[in-house]
């Protein structure tokens, strides 16, 4: 029986891999730092494990009681605003190294972890998980890309089956609210003014279900290393809000310009999905138009 350690299941993207999962035949086992109203209303059946992540010896008796075949690991610090230079940055990658140890010393055999965009080299603005160099500009992307590089190495080692997910820009239903494809429905829903930069700055987004989906699938490949998770379709930021803005007959509230952009921000960050196209024959269900129309059905629900 294939059994999978899910942590961050109640995160933005954790919860989307719950049904999935079950729907390719494993045993779902969904690691929460707290059972609450957000753990119940995840698709899909699990068993819940309610634990501090960064606890090593609830790790241990954790790891070695469920003993999984699969590891899926989201859990991280991630706040809008407080995570790219957070201190916590640095306990997760020791706490993510101790879960590694004690998976693959219970017999663990395949491993995906979710990494970031923001371990390349941003002024690239094209990544290529095989030519863009990594030069992380945040704690975050530091972080980050220290794990992966001590993932491979440990798996080299071990040989351990392992692939290292890199996310780049996600919108959906469970988003944070200060994100931007969140923060814009939300304030024109509630016929606010939505305050942007110029948007020119061209971004790679992808529906979290595709996201999801996708990790799923990589973890039920063979294919080892890093993997880009995005949509490699380019779009320029403000054609989402106007995007956003038309679906809700609220174009007059859009205010572009309204924030000074950061001069640190680059005009294009996106990714070369060529391996996740190929190696993985991953297509994504979900297109832009698509995905916005589902966001705004999920957030006029929630402030309802």
């Amino acid at each position: 029986m294939k059994k999978v350690l899910v942590t961050g299941a109640t995160g933005f993207i954790g919860r989307h891999t719950i049904a999935p999962l079950t729907d390719a035949g494993f045993e779902v086992h969904a690691v929460t730092s707290k059972i609450s109203v957000n753990s119940t209303d995840v698709d899909g059946k699990c068993c819940w494990h309610t634990m501090n992540l960064l606890d090593p010896i609830q790790v241990k008796n954790l790891v070695s009681t469920i003993q999984p075949t699969h590891l899926l690991h989201f859990a991280w610090y991630n706040i809008p605003g407080k995570c790219l230079v957070a201190e916590e940055n640095f306990l997760w990658v020791q706490a993510s190294l101790e879960l590694l140890r004690h998976f693959r010393e219970q017999g663990g055999e395949r491993v995906v972890m979710a990494g970031s965009a923001l371990e390349y080299d941003w002024n690239y603005g094209y990544c290529s998980e095989v030519l863009t160099p990594r030069n992380p500009h945040t704690t975050y992307g530091v972080c980050k890309n220290a794990l992966q590089e001590m993932l491979k190495a440990y798996t080299e080692i071990t040989k351990l089956s392992s692939a290292w997910g890199r996310i780049f820009n996600v919108y959906g239903p469970y988003d944070h609210p200060k994100r931007l494809v969140s923060s814009v429905i939300c304030s024109l829903l509630r016929g606010e003014s939505a305050l942007c930069s110029h948007g020119n700055q061209l971004r790679d987004y992808l529906y979290v279900e595709d996201v999801a989906n996708a990790f799923v699938a990589l973890l039920e490949s063979n294919v080892a290393g890093e993997i880009n998770i995005a949509s490699g379709k380019p779009v320029a930021v403000k054609e989402i809000v106007l995007k956003i803005a038309k679906k809700l007959g609220k174009s007059d509230l859009v205010k572009l310009g309204a924030i000074v952009a950061s001069a640190e921000e680059p005009p294009l960050f996106a990714a070369n999905v060529s391996h996740l196209s190929t190696e993985m024959s991953f297509i994504p269900k979900y297109d832009l138009d698509k995905g916005l129309d589902e966001a705004i059905i999920w957030w006029q629900k929630q402030l309802n």
